[in-house]
Order: C-alpha cells, then structure tokens, then sequence
C-alpha cells in the first residue's frame, strides 16, 4: 500500500505535466534550415544585385516602349541598391526571425524571378488596382 501511495503522486505529476510540453515549437534542424537558407539568400542577392539593371531596363521597355530605355536604368539603379540593401540585411541579421519568420524583405525573392509573362501581368493588374494605369481614350 506504500508503494502505491508514493507512487501515486508521481503518476499524477507525470500526468499533469504532459500537456505543458504539448506545445509544438520549432523544431532546431528547421530553424537552422532557415537560417541558412537567409544567409544565402542574403549573400546571392548582394552578388546579383547588379543584375536589376538590365532587369529593370527589360520589365520597363516592354511595358512603356522606348521609354523604358530612359526610365529602366534609373529604376534599375534604384532596386540594385535596395536588393543589395536587403542582401547585406539577410547576411548581417540571419540568425534573427525577422521580418517574419525568416521572410525574404524583397518581392521577388531573387532576382532571377520576375522575368515571365505572367509575373508582368500581375504587375500590370496591381497597378491597375492602384490606379497608376493611365486612362485610355475612347
């Protein structure tokens, strides 16, 4: 009767103290993946930042014409510096969640992305909803 008199409370310990570590948490090989995965996005798009020039030069022309000549390079100076900017960001401060958990700070993530069709077009459609689109004439 000892036996199950001392043991009884350590059962009921046990039993209460499950739920306590129920609670999911991030698992430390993920998080390390992420981490990584920030430190290398960070160090690619400081080494490719320059790439958003012709990008720019590219994405402009095809959707204002010869313009985009003009207009293209200036904008593609503007995001090489905010690409290396976040580079430099995500290489600094990898071990930090931020913003999010891990979140690129750039949209697209690399610079390689953005270049297709449809890409263009969802650009298209959310400067249409903020109404930077000119009106066509009738």
């Amino acid at each position: 009767m000892r036996k199950l008199t001392a043991s009884l409370p350590l059962l009921l310990l046990l039993c209460l103290s499950n739920p306590a570590g129920a609670a999911e948490t991030p698992r430390s090989d993920m998080i390390i993946e992420k981490m990584s995965f920030k430190l290398a996005r960070g160090v690619t798009n400081i080494a490719t930042c320059v790439v958003e020039i012709p990008k720019q030069t590219y994405l402009t022309t095809r959707a204002r014409g010869a313009m985009g000549y003009v207009i293209g390079p200036m904008e593609g100076i503007g995001m090489t510096l905010y690409r290396a900017f976040t580079g430099v960001t995500d290489t600094v401060f990898f071990m930090v969640p931020q913003p999010g958990y891990y979140d690129p700070m750039i949209d697209p993530e690399f610079v390689w992305k953005g270049w297709d069709e449809t890409d263009r077009d969802k650009l298209k459609q959310a400067e249409a909803a903020g109404g930077t689109e000119e009106p066509k004439g009738e």
